[in-house]
């Protein structure tokens, strides 16, 4: 959910002082790249799941207040809507068969949550657009009850100074084109985050790694289809966040102004340069300003929170993004992978999560890397054809040239994948468990997306109505999330 913050607007002078310990801020990282030591003994894999609440008839539960007390448990918080609730997993090294100890934990972690959401008259469903969500649902309250949620929202719609656009088209012509005087289309949108930590010597590495298999990594893990009804994008939840956070009005967006989900423009070098960038581009929209010095700390021996960088940091949409933490009084940074839906189940969660990082480790240790060979242009593109087109997409890859996604997976990255784990010392039955699911999507054609769009389309062929279809099918999808089998083996009504 990112901090909490205690104030709901900001008057001149603290946005002013704000500002002044941001750049601050800024001044004592690029000193603290210079001079500390970082920890980065051994990478360490972190994750984030924004979960989604259903009542008894499929339709979202704008209750996370009840639930979570009911869940009491730390690891599950609030996010932006009443319908949202995000779990949160301690981080952990991948060697051996951690990713598998992992599996069992959140499948019994999301079982237990389960049981007491139910209590409450409600289910938790992981899936990267709630189908059976329409406009009409935030008509009344949405938006959780955190300082942090409305200042962000009133900061947002106060910048951009009109109502946000919301303008998708899918395949087949449907359209979604609304207006909202809020951010709350953005609390549609709920994804998986994967943490990697690294030596800041090895970020910008790892962080190019990650942005040129931002396209691959989206084609084969789509699975958002649907929004407000319509059959958009087969990873709708790009666009619609995109959209949904745009500060800039139609003027700035024409001068070139750079939108707060940002892509990036080019490859890096250092992971100062995405802070800077960040610092530079982005006008404030919590100025949350704390009591820390962050010279006389670090001078003192000390290890700054460098709060309001990070907070800045936190209201810059990229999809990888860089993050500056500490632990035990030691500093850290990590790259922040957002690129992925929630769901379909935990299984296929965790496959997602092994294809990623055992291919940014094979790329990263190749000699000639990928970011060398592949135009930023070429990775950005990549990545909208795929969040467009999902498994179908055609990407461009060197040596390859413009290929299916199933081709470019099972030929080039599965392999490359497999050998970054292997290096990792992940366990050979592991990443046969894991990479065999992404294999089995590219052979059947079958993800999230394509599973949730034909089971609509067959019950629509039943004689089913939109409304009637895309709830009987979030039935199914729970249903077959709780057996843990892998979407491309559910079957099809």
């Amino acid at each position: 959910m990112g901090r909490e913050t205690s104030s709901l607007s900001y008057s001149r002078e603290e946005r002013q002082r704000y500002r002044e310990k941001v750049h601050q801020n800024l001044d004592v990282f690029a000193r603290m790249l210079a001079e500390s030591h970082f920890e980065a003994e051994r990478p360490l894999t972190g994750l984030e799941i924004e979960l989604n609440l259903v009542d008894d008839h499929a339709q979202p539960a704008f209750v996370n207040d009840e639930v979570l007390e009911a869940i009491a448990d730390p690891e599950y918080q609030t996010e932006l809507a009443l319908f949202n609730i995000e779990l949160n997993v301690a981080p952990r090294p991948l060697p051996g068969d951690q990713a598998e100890r992992l599996e069992e934990a959140l499948r019994e972690s999301l079982n237990r949550a389960d049981a007491k959401a139910r209590e409450q008259g409600t289910r938790i469903v992981p899936v990267g657009i709630l189908p059976t969500l329409r406009q009409e649902h935030y008509a009344g309250e949405w938006i959780s009850r955190n300082n942090r949620y409305t200042a962000l929202n009133d900061s947002m719609i106060g910048a951009r100074g009109e109502d946000i656009v919301i303008d998708l088209e899918g395949p087949t012509g449907e359209r979604v084109h609304s207006y909202a005087d809020s951010i709350a289309p953005e609390s549609a949108c709920t994804s998986v985050q994967l943490h990697l930590q690294v030596s800041p010597q090895d970020f910008a590495d790892h962080w190019n790694a990650a942005q040129a298999i931002c396209g691959p990594q989206t084609a084969v893990a789509a699975n958002s289809p649907f929004f407000f009804g319509r059959r958009l994008h087969a990873e709708s939840r790009i666009g619609v966040f995109a959209q949904a956070t745009d500060t800039r009005p139609v003027e700035l967006k024409n001068q070139g102004v750079r939108p707060r989900v940002f892509f990036g423009e080019r490859w890096i070098t250092s992971i100062f340069d995405l802070f800077e960038e960040n610092v530079r581009y982005f006008p404030t929209l919590l100025a949350e300003t704390g009591d820390e010095d962050p010279v006389a700390v670090l001078e003192a021996g000390g290890t700054p929170a460098l709060e309001e960088l990070n907070l800045h940091n936190g209201t810059v949409y990229r999809w990888n993004r860089p993050i500056y933490d500490s632990a035990d009084g030691r500093p850290h940074v990590r790259v922040e992978n957002r690129v992925l839906p929630a769901g379909p189940t935990i299984l296929d969660v965790l496959a997602n999560a092994a294809f990623y990082y055992g291919l940014v480790r094979a790329l990263t240790l190749e000699d000639r890397p990928i970011w060398t060979r592949l135009s930023f242009a070429a990775a950005q593109a990549n990545f909208e054809t795929a969040a467009r087109d999902g498994i179908d997409a055609r990407l461009y890859w060197p040596g390859l040239g413009e290929v299916g996604t199933d081709e470019l997976v099972l030929r080039e990255l599965l392999p490359l994948a497999r050998s970054g784990l292997q290096d990792w010392g992940v366990a050979d039955g592991v990443i046969e468990r894991y990479l065999s699911v992404i294999e089995g999507r590219c052979t059947s054609g079958m993800n999230g997306a394509v599973w949730q769009t034909e089971t609509v389309q067959r019950l629509e062929a039943k004689g089913a109505d939109r409304a009637a279809a895309l709830a009987g099918m979030l039935e199914r999808y729970i249903e077959h999330m709780h057996t843990n089998e892998p979407v491309h083996t559910w079957p099809l009504p």
